[in-house]
């Protein structure tokens, strides 16, 4: 799970779509009203020629393109039936203009630089770029057609080109860099964080660079910007490109009527090649092969998982990840750093790579006897139909594993999954326990038009009664959806813009056919607990500065309160409220449900030990300096290496995500941090026990979270917003295990 990032971001206005990375921004209208018609901007044709030499397309005058206008409709919700293809690349281009004129007068005042005007005009400034960027990029990552790749490819170029000049603009850096030496001592609260945020930020990108390493600063900001892009799109085809198809149901035999009759609606909406087919989702691992008796079938299934990028045809993913992984490598070198992981993590709670590896070693140690233990119980179990002969592969865990967990405990997925409506889960669970603890109700509202008509729009009402945000949902998969689930934000609460947060979610779960409900699986449940988890954190954020409001935070703070939330779904008030049978509406029968829970943990060790490899896998890969990055074709070997060196080179348990499929960190922003999902599952642990010893589900110390932790964005020290609620000086790392079941 994760938050989608921008694939790249205005580095000074933090909006964040939690998984690539983050950040992103009105000031003297009245002026820049003057400056347009003077130019004729306003009246006529919007034509700007910046340096990639694309131009607006004639008629596009913000009197024709929806986007150019901030949207009529209640709160600016984005207005999809007016917004087309290719609105947004002029949009992109109008609000590039605009904030280059608007830093422009920043820079041309000749009164002395103070927070007033050049912090806070800087913030103030490119409201326009930052409302189109939210709405593009939420269509690059759920509804990628053609089109919207076509000006995802034009615009990433400019918004890279147009980020480097504000970040190497030394007369603009120089009176930043006075009011930081003159002021910072004197302001107080969000206005020294935003002071802090918006010089830090020019420090790390380079701003105090000698003129040669900027250049080379901005050569390879755009390099990367272009090779991650092309990694983001090369992913979503190459899962396409890797459906395993099949000719004869019998070979789907162990598989449900219903599960059945999604591969065969797979297949139809894929091109229909066969008459079913098996669609490759994100991870390693596929759900399906739980499931799955045919053996070969599971083979053919995990060959295409893993093999889907690095072939040597049209979806080799190689040449681009060490190009990336050497760019990143260098621009650590320039910054003064010995590799990108150490660079990357001087903004994060774990401050440096030694704290990292500190962690994980903890984990790995108390973890490896575990996972020989399972590895070894289910060989064993396998045996007693296969022969003392067989030879447990990768592909076979799952289906062995389900198999114990159903004799153990006496019940299968597919006996729950009848109680799990995804519409009574996300009503009747997600609302509910937001409502029990917060105070918060939701409304579904159909005037308001989405970009897709799968997806819903709720009013988020606060307990005064008051609208505190728009909450929008998108959980089936298209081919036109990156794969994975994500949050983001169509716009981030802002008081200084008098802006309510426009939140959506997104998921990739199988739709069911026309006029029959969407059933899940509870690993499905728990993930729309989780992105809402980081839907809370948007929609309660109450700050003042947009850069530093909602989920603004550091990597290995985010997930925090989203692996949190996860803890409402399995709370039996909030259980019974939801796990209703979709025919019957009668509550799942206390036994079956008691045995459900109780097998969560079932065979723990192999979520943890994927986990702890792709972890390993990412710091590997960003603790090379720029001379020691492998070839294209030595990549898969060093990944095999840097997983022995560190105890978890595990046939039976491979990473989560594999080198030339990672998309958190080369086409996301997980750069160095994966780890955080694990790092912050800590901290949701202590914040999960403090609910169970105070009231889990009690308003008092839901509102206490709220106004201490999920309103604050980032606009205090993130350990301090932790102790001040838990109580804890630094979180504490122990029940980490036994909440995992090991």
């Amino acid at each position: 799970y994760c938050l989608f990032l921008l694939p790249l971001r205005h580095r000074y206005h933090k909006t964040t779509r939690i998984l690539t990375e983050k950040k992103t921004y009105k000031f003297m209208k009245n002026n820049l009203k003057k400056t347009f018609l003077v130019a004729g901007i306003a009246c006529a044709t919007l034509i700007a020629t910046p340096a990639s030499g694309q131009k607006i397309k004639r008629g596009q005058s913000m009197y024709t393109n929806p986007l150019m206008q901030k949207s009529p409709l209640p709160f600016g919700a984005p207005d999809f039936s007016k917004i087309k293809s290719e609105h947004y690349l002029p949009a992109i281009q109008m609000g590039i203009e605009e904030q280059r004129a608007e830093i422009k007068q920043i820079v041309a005042n000749k009164q002395k630089p103070t927070f007033q005007n050049t912090i806070l005009a800087f913030e103030k400034s490119g409201e326009l770029l930052d409302r189109v960027k939210n709405i593009f990029f939420c269509i690059t990552e759920a509804n990628k057609t053609p089109e919207i790749e076509a000006a995802e490819k034009a615009a990433i170029p400019l918004l890279t080109e147009f980020e480097n000049e504000i970040n190497f603009n030394q007369d603009f850096f120089k009176r930043v860099k006075y009011v930081y030496d003159n002021e910072r001592n004197s302001l107080k609260g969000e206005d020294k964080v935003l002071l802090e945020e918006i010089y830090k930020n020019f420090v790390r990108s380079g701003a105090l660079l000698p003129e040669e390493k900027m250049e080379r600063m901005e050569e390879i900001n755009n390099r990367l910007a272009q090779l991650q892009q092309d990694f983001g799109n090369m992913l979503p085809k190459a899962s396409v490109a890797s459906t395993v198809w099949v000719d004869d149901v019998k070979e789907l035999a162990g598989l449900s009527e219903s599960a059945i009759a999604q591969c065969k609606k797979d297949a139809e909406s894929r091109g229909g090649k066969a008459p079913y087919c098996i669609v490759i989702t994100n991870t390693t691992q596929q759900p399906i092969l739980a499931s799955l008796d045919n053996r070969q079938l599971r083979e053919r299934v995990y060959n295409a998982s893993i093999h889907r990028t690095d072939g040597t045809g049209e979806f080799n993913a190689f040449p681009l990840i060490v190009e990336i992984a050497k760019l990143r490598a260098e621009k650590a070198e320039l910054m003064g750093y010995n590799n990108f992981a150490s660079y990357g993590l001087t903004n994060a709670m774990a401050k440096n790579p030694d704290n990292v590896y500190a962690f994980l070693k903890q984990l790995i140690k108390e973890y490896q006897p575990k996972a020989e233990a399972e590895t070894m119980a289910i060989e064993k179990y396998a045996r007693k139909t296969q022969g003392a002969s067989f030879k447990l592969q990768p592909y076979d865990r799952f289906y062995y594993s389900a198999k114990m967990k159903k004799k153990q405990f006496n019940f299968s997925d597919d006996e729950v999954k009848p109680y799990f409506n995804i519409d009574s889960v996300l009503i009747n669970g997600i609302f509910y326990a937001a409502n029990k603890v917060y105070g918060l109700t939701f409304k579904e509202r159909k005037d308001l038009p989405t970009y897709h008509p799968d997806m819903k729009v709720f009013d988020v009402i606060d307990n005064n009664g008051k609208q505190l945000a728009l909450f929008y949902c998108d959980y089936f998969r298209r081919p036109s959806k990156r794969g994975g689930a994500g949050m983001s934000a169509l716009a981030k609460q802002s008081g200084l813009r008098n802006q309510i947060p426009i939140i959506y979610n997104v998921c990739n779960y199988a739709k069911a056919p026309e006029g029959q409900p969407t059933l899940v699986t509870w690993d499905e449940v728990t993930t729309m607990f989780h992105e809402f988890g980081h839907a809370l954190h948007g929609m309660l954020s109450n700050c003042y500065y947009n850069t530093l409001s909602g989920t603004a935070v550091s990597r290995d703070f985010v997930e925090m309160p989203s692996q949190f939330n996860e803890s409402f779904a399995s709370i039996p008030e909030v259980f019974n409220n939801y796990a209703k049978h979709y025919k019957t509406n009668k509550p799942m029968p206390a036994k079956l449900r008691d045995k459900m829970l109780a097998s969560i943990n079932f065979h723990a060790a192999y979520a943890m030990g994927e986990n702890l490899a792709a972890t390993s896998v990412d710091m590997a890969w960003h603790m090379l300096n720029s001379k020691n990055i492998p070839t294209a074709e030595a990549a898969k070997d060093f990944e095999i290496a840097a997983l022995e060196e560190v105890g978890l080179l595990n046939n039976q348990i491979p990473p989560r995500y594999s080198t030339s499929y990672f998309n958190h960190i080369w086409g996301g922003g997980y750069a160095a941090g994966y780890y955080s999902y694990l790092w912050s599952e800590v901290l949701a642990v202590n914040i999960a026990d403090y609910f169970a010893k105070h009231g889990a589900l009690t308003r008092k110390v839901g509102t206490d979270f709220r106004n201490k932790v999920l309103s604050r964005g980032n606009t205090k020290d993130l350990m301090e917003i932790f102790s001040d609620f838990t109580g804890l000086k630094a979180p504490d790392a122990s029940g980490l295990l036994k909440a995992r079941g090991l």
